[in-house]
């Protein structure tokens, strides 16, 4: 059995963010191409969804860009209506981005050596 660590994506990944409408976009970018496998692994478009629940997002879309060890989110109904609609601006732009950023990873002990931050 191998050692694992449970980590937030942050250390494996970083991300970007914007908004549209009631629609919020997030791209998820591999701090080192070996964590690739294990973002298109746990960061999916149903962990994505579980993350941002109490939000009651509508559909979320994972499109994967392989090449540059990255994968862009679109989360449809997420934003109260729209950063004109709601009174909560905190809920849009990098906010988000940071939720999901602290989505739980499990990394493989020959990858730990890899990791970004403190650990």
């Amino acid at each position: 059995m191998t050692a694992t660590l449970t980590v937030p994506l942050h250390r494996l990944a970083h991300g970007r963010t914007g908004d549209k409408g009631n629609r919020s976009n997030i791209s998820v970018i591999a701090w080192h191409p070996a964590f690739w496998p294990l973002l298109v692994e746990q960061v999916t478009e149903a962990a994505v969804a579980r993350r941002f629940a109490h939000r009651q997002p509508g559909p979320v879309t994972r499109y994967l860009l392989p090449a540059l060890q990255a994968m862009n989110f679109v989360i449809d109904d997420v934003l109260d209506g729209g950063v004109n609609d709601s009174l909560n601006l905190d809920s849009h732009g990098k906010a988000l981005s940071y939720l999901l950023l602290e989505l739980p990873i499990e990394v493989p002990a020959d990858l730990m050596p890899h990791l970004v931050g403190p650990g």
